[in-house]
């Protein structure tokens, strides 16, 4: 016989409790708890007895659906089917539209421009996209051309420097040769001046 919906009710709670039941009683026993062994027969036995009184239970009528929907049913009751009436319908719904061989044929060659345009458009894209970067890279070699050009300078100003440095040590050497050639000039006449009054001395 068929369930009521209070009988359906009630089984699918005892359903749940039972398996509520069972999980509990298997993480008793996996964690060595007390009662462990208990909980799980409980929850079995329960699960056991639903099962076996939900067996007994009358298999449900499958719904005549073509009493709400005729057209699943025969056109004539003669034959043409389901399948038979899907294919009427939709050949009807291409003739109220119009659609034809020659406009299904249109809209292919429309598929086919569509994506050949957007090929172009991909190839497009991507002759824009290397053309920046080229335009990045030319900007970026000036840059670093621009940072060149004023190490160059600066490199230049500090060889012109120590090119005035260089010249100026020169001019000091020259100077101070002469002065310790007047200083030797010098100490030869006073050398020349001590020898003499030596040499009067020891006459007298």
């Amino acid at each position: 016989m068929a369930q009521s919906k209070s009988t359906k009710k009630i089984f699918n709670m005892a359903y749940g409790i039972g398996a509520a039941i069972v999980i509990v009683g298997a993480l008793f026993k996996i964690q060595h708890w007390p009662y462990g062994s208990l909980i799980l027969t409980i929850g079995m036995v329960v699960e056991a007895i639903v099962f076996f009184i939900s067996a007994f239970d009358a298999v449900e009528e499958d719904l005549d659906w073509t009493k709400v929907y005729p057209e699943l049913g025969d056109a004539d009751g003669e034959g043409a089917g389901v399948n038979g009436m899907l294919s009427q319908k939709l050949d009807n719904l291409l003739q109220e539209a119009q659609v034809d061989t020659e406009l299904m044929t249109n809209l292919g060659n429309s598929i086919k421009s569509f994506h050949t345009a957007a090929e172009g458009l991909s190839v497009a894209s991507e002759s824009i996209s290397s053309t920046v970067k080229y335009n990045e890279q030319v900007e970026l070699a000036a840059t670093q051309m621009e940072s060149l050009n004023g190490l160059y300078q600066v490199q230049m100003e500090n060889s012109n420097k120590q090119a005035e440095l260089n010249n100026s040590m020169i001019e000091n050497s020259e100077l101070l040769k002469e002065q310790m050639e007047s200083l030797a000039s010098n100490l030869s006449s006073l050398n020349g001046v001590y020898g003499g009054m030596l040499s009067a001395m020891s006459s007298k």
